[in-house]
């Protein structure tokens, strides 16, 4: 769905309507429904990425609230990696896999990786930053509790683009 489309016009304003004429409690759903069916108006399958990292995230929230000592910098180092590398899977990997068939075959080797053929996320590089300096990094220092976390940062601000 773009932002210049028909099909846009039509959606930003209902859900702007809907969202001031709901009961506060319940803007959250709205917003979360809402952000789903936007991001999902691209390739829908890739809303899959998004839930994998926000999972990821909150579960190592969880442990890195309670945990002490080595555990806390793991669990931490566990989402970094997950987010990290969902986004090099989908944005660099083709860039790497390139500059490392050019440099083996200017050695004279004849390598070549299998291409993925795959279309960058809307928004991906975003949701990963977003998810780096958010809801564990948060927790890990104690700023706040990882379920206000979750619902401020994850569903609101990192899926409604």
């Amino acid at each position: 769905m773009l932002f210049n489309s028909l099909e846009f016009a039509l959606f930003f304003p209902i859900v702007t309507i809907l969202y001031f004429t709901l009961p506060h409690r319940f803007r959250w759903a709205l917003l979360l429904g809402a952000s789903c069916v936007f991001y999902m108006a691209f390739i829908p399958v890739y809303i899959l990425i998004l839930a994998f990292t926000i999972v990821v995230d909150y579960i190592a929230g969880i442990v890195i609230e309670s945990a002490q000592g080595k555990l806390r910098k793991t669990m931490l180092i566990a989402s970094l990696a997950a987010n990290i590398g969902v986004l090099a899977v989908f944005k660099y990997y083709a860039f790497a896999t390139g500059s490392t068939t050019s440099l083996l075959q200017y050695l004279g080797l004849n390598v070549h990786f299998r291409a993925l053929h795959i279309t960058l996320p809307i928004g991906l590089s975003f949701h990963t930053f977003h998810a780096i300096t958010g809801p564990c990094q948060d927790a890990f220092h104690h700023i706040q509790n990882i379920l206000v976390v979750v619902a401020d940062h994850d569903f609101l601000g990192r899926v409604f683009l």
